[in-house]
């Protein structure tokens, strides 16, 4: 079966369909928006980047959009009856947008070249990016805001697989729950890691639902982490950058891995 854009429209509008909601298409973007009929507050989708996704996993694509996009207008529903907050950091790409769809600014904070914070408003199943005006509504200043998603983020679970490759000793976070990729961010892990390395500690966050962390011993190493990023990267359903970073002193420091050569740095 191929599927095109008119296709995916229709199987979309169709998996999405309940009285509360409106569905429109927007021909001249090939997007649909999906928003509460009451509210007035959605989600808009491309439906092109779906269509490249059904190419490779065919009816997982198609899912996993339906359940983010039920999930993300549940959690906006949930937000108007006002239920307990909870804020975590999310990393995303530095060209990852800064603003909303209203162009109502995202709260953000810089991290690395090639990374950015950005913060969520959590609700068990999904997550909604915190805008200046929700901020207001919550009644939080932006520090307020860092110093919550920051100790929640220390609460995460620690839970992790490791593996021995060519001498070189990999730690992967994979939760699926959203939250993978923050877990850079919690400095107790890494200086907690840090001391079981006898070599170069390298991490990445190729992708949202992953971090990475390695000891690296011999060359070998460096080349398999580069080429894990690249994979995880390639394949990861919010993409964050292909790059390693050196972790020394608490800092990170974006590199390029050169096949077979030791990593250069990225300034």
């Amino acid at each position: 079966m191929k599927m095109n854009s008119r296709k995916m429209k229709d199987e979309l509008t169709k998996r999405l369909e309940r009285p509360e909601w409106l569905i429109q298409y927007d021909r001249e973007k090939d997007a649909l928006r999906i928003e509460n009929r009451e509210t007035q507050k959605g989600i808009t989708v491309s439906i092109p980047g779906i269509v490249a996704k059904w190419e490779v996993s065919k009816e997982k694509a198609i899912d996993e959009v339906v359940y983010y996009v039920e999930n993300a207008l549940l959690a906006m529903e949930r937000e108007e009856t006002g239920d307990a907050v909870r804020i975590l950091p999310v990393i995303r790409s530095t060209s990852f947008p800064m603003q909303a769809e209203d162009d109502n600014p995202l709260v953000t904070t810089e991290h690395t070249a090639e990374t950015r914070i950005y913060y969520a408003l959590d609700s068990d199943t999904t997550y909604r990016l915190l805008d200046r005006r929700l901020l207001g509504k919550l009644g939080l200043t932006e520090q307020q805001v860092r110093e919550m998603a920051l100790f929640n983020v220390r609460s995460l679970p620690r839970k992790m697989k490791r593996d021995e490759v060519a001498g070189n000793t990999f730690y992967f976070f994979n939760s699926n729950d959203g939250y993978d990729a923050s877990r850079i961010l919690d400095d107790s892990l890494l200086e907690e890691l840090k001391k079981e390395m006898s070599g170069e500690m390298v991490v990445a966050v190729p992708h949202q639902d992953v971090l990475i962390v390695m000891d690296a011993r011999n060359e070998v190493g460096y080349d398999v982490m580069a080429q894990m990023a690249m994979k995880f990267f390639a394949e990861g359903r919010i993409p964050i950058t292909a790059l390693s970073f050196i972790y020394e002193d608490k800092e990170l420091e974006p590199v390029f891995i050169l096949g077979k050569n030791r990593p250069r740095g990225s300034k």
